[in-house]
């Protein structure tokens, strides 16, 4: 069947918005902030044969959706293996190994059938708040096994031809310290299903099962010959980058993320076999948690190339198994999201050294992952789990962005007035830190200063986060942000972690305090470039210091202020380019 260029237009419209729409849905029924303020979660469509991304919703989280065509083909596989699906039927599963990312992420999967056949699929993901192991909201920096993160949860149907099975949201909410939450989360991602459903078969008794099959076929091999135009642009040859984790939480030492990049004509190849070995600690990834990132990343770089599986199509991977990107269970993989921020600033970085154009910095790199955790006077439990933001990378257009959230969503970070409404605790800091943006003709992004007191008797911190010893590279000559910090008071003073950006189980006391100073992204070109207007305005708004001003970007600034255009010009002779 031909589909005109215009009914193609709307059919993508139209499937993009069912996504949209279920999103929505999520949001603004989950109990918990980190869905219904943050937006840690996603929806999408997917192929009812292979479980490949057709559709993404635009406001979830775009590594969800690249790693859900491996849950969904997940849930194919073992339906098979059960009879086949039924009508009716709905599967939920964490398993992060299995289609997952980590246990607080999970996942339901809904056949849509037409005239006694699958349609297609679809899909909810969201980022639930506690579903027990050894740390309360489960980033557990100590772990060495899956087991101590959270319960695991196989492929498991919670609709069985649509009857509802509470005995499996018994056995949840009996592994949860927030079964209410849990139970609220869980039946806003029902809804958002529903939802999906009813638009699905709305628009299909519009147009017809047969069109809306062919536009979505169309859909994805558009994308796909868009992405071989976009490789066939770049020179033919293989360029390298690798980046590190500044350790695993159990042992102190470093771990690299290596990417060997082949463009071959329209093809591309990107080899990850120099990445270090699965270690004991948990920052591990699964095999499809490391696609995804790739997806992310390569859809950063090429934006205009329509968000399904035919992005891969021209990409073939190379990821040793039981390397650090391709983990077997019980491999501990709680903190993934430090290391896909890694392997996509790999990508940044080699992609900047064959096509600086479209290249961009590395952002923050860390999600900083932050749990505190008590029991108010009353003897209730509380669970505060949170994420926060930094500057993103500069590129070829322009200054990174300032505190942004992590570049593997369009999530937001938390409002501190949320943040405060919702737990014991009082945000003494929340603004942008001066000197974090990595130099450039185009400055990195700055990175943020939050400072929590506690307003409870006691309280026990756990972070989990990344960049404390390897600050977010720059490229195509410019230079990196800042370094993570991490600061809690004890009666003894100020402390930092011995492994710079993960400690476990910290005991603070009431007006006790924790500071996070997060890092800026990286500068793009070379800083003696950047136009010394530009420099007198960061300063002006604090973001940079007169002597960040004179020793990285050379500029000189008069005692009145403006620019000293003499010893600008003097000092940017005399000294090479940074």
């Amino acid at each position: 069947m031909t589909i005109d260029p215009v009914t193609l237009a709307i059919l993508k419209g139209r499937l993009e918005q069912i996504a949209d729409e279920m999103d929505a849905t999520l949001f603004r029924s989950a109990f918990n902030p980190i869905i219904a303020e943050a937006h840690d979660a996603s929806h999408g469509i997917y192929d009812a044969r292979t479980g490949d991304t057709l559709v993404q919703g635009k406001s979830g989280l775009p590594i969800f959706v690249g790693v859900m065509a491996f849950a969904v083909k997940a849930v194919i596989e073992k339906a098979a293996k059960q009879g086949g699906v039924n009508e009716g039927d709905v599967w939920i599963f964490n398993d992060p190994y299995d289609g997952g990312t980590h246990l607080s992420d999970f996942r339901l999967v809904k056949p849509v059938f037409r005239n006694g056949e699958v349609f297609c699929y679809l899909a909810s993901v969201g980022h639930w708040h506690d579903v027990g192991g050894n740390v309360p909201g489960n980033y557990n920096p100590a772990a060495t096994e899956c087991f101590q993160e959270g319960m695991l949860i196989p492929p498991v149907k919670l609709y069985d031809r649509g009857e509802f099975r509470q005995d499996i949201v018994d056995i949840l909410s009996s592994n949860s310290r927030l079964p209410l939450s849990l139970y609220g989360d869980l039946n806003g991602q029902i809804n958002a299903l529903e939802l999906g459903e009813k638009r699905m078969n709305a628009l299909l008794e519009e147009y017809g099962d047969a069109k809306v099959a062919d536009c979505m076929a169309e859909l994805t091999a558009r994308a796909a010959q868009m992405m071989r135009a976009q490789i066939s642009k770049l020179p033919s040859g293989t360029v390298s980058a690798e980046d590190f984790l500044d350790n695993d939480g159990i042992h102190d030492a470093p771990l690299k993320i290596a990417l060997d990049l082949t463009i071959d004509g329209d093809s591309m190849v990107m080899d990850f076999s120099r990445s270090s070995p699965a270690c004991a600690g948990p920052v591990n990834i699964s095999r499809a948690t490391a696609i995804a990132a790739c997806y992310v990343a390569l859809k950063h770089i090429f934006g205009d190339v329509p968000a399904n599986a035919g992005v891969l199509e021209p990409v073939e991977f190379r990821i040793e198994e039981d390397s650090l990107l391709s983990v077997k269970a019980p491999k501990p993989v709680g903190g993934y999201t430090e290391t896909i921020l890694r392997l996509i600033d790999v990508v940044f970085q080699a992609v900047a050294q064959i096509a600086p154009e479209p290249a961009m910095a590395c952002a923050y790199g860390t999600i900083n992952a932050l749990s505190l955790a008590g029991h108010r006077a009353n003897g209730q439990r509380w669970v505060m789990f949170s994420f926060f933001g930094g500057g993103h990378g500069a590129h070829g257009a322009g200054d990174g962005l300032n505190h942004g959230n992590a570049p593997i969503s369009t999530a937001t970070i938390p409002p501190l007035e949320i943040l405060e409404a919702a737990y014991p605790v009082r945000f003494t800091q929340w603004a942008l830190r001066p000197d974090s943006g990595g130099a450039g003709e185009f400055r990195g992004g700055l990175g943020a200063v939050y400072e929590i007191e506690l307003l409870e008797k006691q309280a026990d911190v756990f972070l989990f986060g990344e960049r404390g010893r390897f600050a977010p590279p720059g490229v195509v000559g410019g230079g990196a942000g800042a370094l993570n910090i991490f600061h809690y008071q004890q009666a003894d003073g100020e402390h930092v972690p011995p492994m710079a950006s993960k400690i476990v189980g910290v005991h603070i006391d009431r007006s006790q305090r924790l500071r996070l100073e997060t890092p800026g992204g990286g500068g793009y070109g070379h800083a003696f470039e950047r136009n010394p207007e530009s420099v007198t305005r960061d300063l002006r708004l604090g973001y940079i210091t007169a002597e960040r001003a004179e020793a990285d970007y050379g500029v000189v600034i008069g005692p009145d202020g403006s620019v000293d255009e003499a010893a600008t010009r003097d000092l940017r002779t005399r000294e090479p380019a940074q």
